[in-house]
Formats: C-alpha cells, structure tokens, sequence
C-alpha cells in the first residue's frame, strides 16, 4: 500500500546506516516491507501505484473517453465502499438483462486502473462490476456518505474539462446507467382509417436534480434537444424524442445491450 517515492525514501534510510527498526520508526512503514524491499523483492503494480489524479489533472496515461463513460456509470448506479487499510471498493450495478453493458464496464473499469483486478459479484437479476483501490474516491471525489441525490454533486474542474472533450462517452455511461431506449406509438385517423405510428425515444431518470443538471447541460453543449417528462413518484424523467435529436443520439450512443 506504499508508492514508489514512500519506497524509495525507506531504502535510501536504511542503505544510510540504518536498522530496518529505525526506518520503520521514521516512517512508519512496517519492518517486514522494508526487509522485502532491500532483498530486491518487487512489489506488484498495484501496490505501488501512485495516485492516477496530481497536480489537478488525470494522469495522460489514463484513457479519458474510458473516464468518461465510467464516471457516467457511477454517478447513476455506482457507489465507493471503504475497507481494510484505507483500501476503496467501487461497485457499478449492472441489469443481467444486458451483457454488453456488463462487459462495456468491466473493460472501462480495466482501462481506467489497469493494475488492479476487475471482479464480478452476483445477486439476483443484477451483477456488480468490483474493483479495490485505495484511488478510487482520488479518481471520483463525489464519493460521500449518505445517498448522492440528499447531497451536492459537482464536477471537479479536471472532470469538466473531460467531460467536454469526451461528451457522448459521458452520455453514454449516463444512459447506460439510468437510461434507456425505448419504443413509442400512437394512433392517428388518416382518411378515416386509424393507423398506429411508432417511434423511439431516450429517456433519463435520477432523483437528484445535480446529476440531472450535467445529463442536460451535456446534452445542450452536443446539441441534443430534450424536455422534461412527469414522474409521479418523484424525482426527474428526462425524455428526447425529436427525431433529429434521437438519431443524434442512436449515432453515439444507441439502445443497451
């Protein structure tokens, strides 16, 4: 659970003069690491790998259209979960009904924390996508206590700026999430005979009004038209249905899988 910079600082006390004892009351850092260290015992990547997230900026070697769709994915269906040594679990709830979504996150998750192992955990109907890092609240600050629509989300100006360069990756994990594609139809009388007419259409639901807010105002900056629709159970229904706006949105991002 050390970086590299914490690793080397130990070696460089110890190749000093001093005892593993006396490094590890320096740094606190556990006599049976430092031993492993000097004997040119290398650790895993994952152990050692240093915050994806410095000075501001993700990391140029994480893929940021991956980013995108995976911060979609958990700002509707996931959550972060603290364990054992400070170490994070994200979690991304995924339907059964669609496989290909299943994979899509798992290959995001993968391509995000390349080092890090990818598990799936099953209960009825739903599969939860699992990954362990210590960086994970790092790579999604909107991690907090309590459910995300009873507290403030916003975006970090470094998630902004990729969300603007990757929007319909955004979108696509969004919908993905919270979304879905579906078929309409209605009726109309033409010459007296009644003809039944159908169309497809988005829709987007979330209880909180703040991811609301980045779904629309992501959906205006790639000109997709929207309006809201009435749920009566509370919370936000947010429907495209112009035929314009969904073949917009079939291009980029097309029904779940």
């Amino acid at each position: 659970m050390y970086d590299m910079a914490a690793r080397q600082r130990a070696l460089d006390l110890h190749f000093s003069g001093l005892t593993f004892s006396q490094v590890s009351r320096a740094t606190g850092i556990s006599r049976f690491s430092i031993r492993e260290w000097a004997s040119g015992a290398v650790p895993s990547p994952r152990m050692t790998a240093e915050c994806p997230v410095r000075n501001g900026q993700l990391d140029s070697s994480r893929p940021r259209a991956d980013y995108a769709y995976l911060l979609g994915l958990y700002l509707g269906d996931g959550c972060i979960s603290e364990g054992r040594r400070k170490v994070h679990a994200l979690r991304i709830a995924c339907c059964d009904t669609w496989p290909g979504l299943i994979r899509e996150c798992e290959r995001a998750v993968s391509a995000v924390m390349p080092h890090n192992k990818v598990n799936r955990v099953h209960a009825p109907g739903c599969t939860s996508v699992v990954s362990t890092s210590k960086h994970w609240p790092c790579l999604f600050p909107q991690h907090g206590s309590g459910k995300k629509h009873l507290r403030a989300i916003t975006l970090e100006p470094w998630q902004q700026e990729i969300v603007d360069s990757c929007p319909w990756e955004f979108l696509r994990g969004l919908i993905h999430s919270d979304g879905c594609r579906i078929t309409n139809w209605t009726t109309r009388t033409v010459g007296g005979v009644k003809k039944r007419y159908e169309y497809p259409r988005y829709f987007f639901t979330n209880t909180s009004a703040d991811i609301i807010g980045l779904f629309t105002a992501t959906l205006d900056a790639v000109g997709v038209q929207w309006k809201t629709a009435s749920r009566s159970n509370g919370g936000f229904n947010i429907s495209i249905a112009r035929k314009d706006s969904v073949a917009l949105m079939d291009a980029h991002i097309g029904p779940k899988y």
